[in-house]
């Protein structure tokens, strides 16, 4: 029984490393981004790295919660990435 836990620590903590550098890896993205559509795309694919940095700290912790909290998460990142995209786009959000 402790081998199957210990393999899912590790497993635990290898997601968390890969999911933080893939964080890291999107904030360089914002920073030098050679566009305004590669910086709405990387601000959009770090909303999805927090959201999967938040469901791994709910497996780890082992509490529902971080499972509400990442769909509240998702719905706010839908809606502003749509929005920025629709402002630079436009000019303004709402018609």
């Amino acid at each position: 029984m402790t081998l199957a836990l210990d393999l899912m620590n590790y497993a635990l903590m290898l997601a968390f490393a890969i999911v933080g550098l893939s964080q890291l890896m999107a904030m360089v993205r914002v920073v030098i981004g050679p566009d305004t559509g590669d910086r709405i795309l990387a601000l959009d694919t770090m909303v999805v790295n927090a959201i999967g940095l938040i469901v791994l700290m709910g497996l780890a912790q082992g509490t529902r919660i971080y499972f509400e909290v990442s769909l509240i998460i998702a719905m706010l990142g839908f809606v502003s990435t749509v929005a920025y995209a629709r402002f630079v786009l436009r000019g303004d959000i709402i018609e």
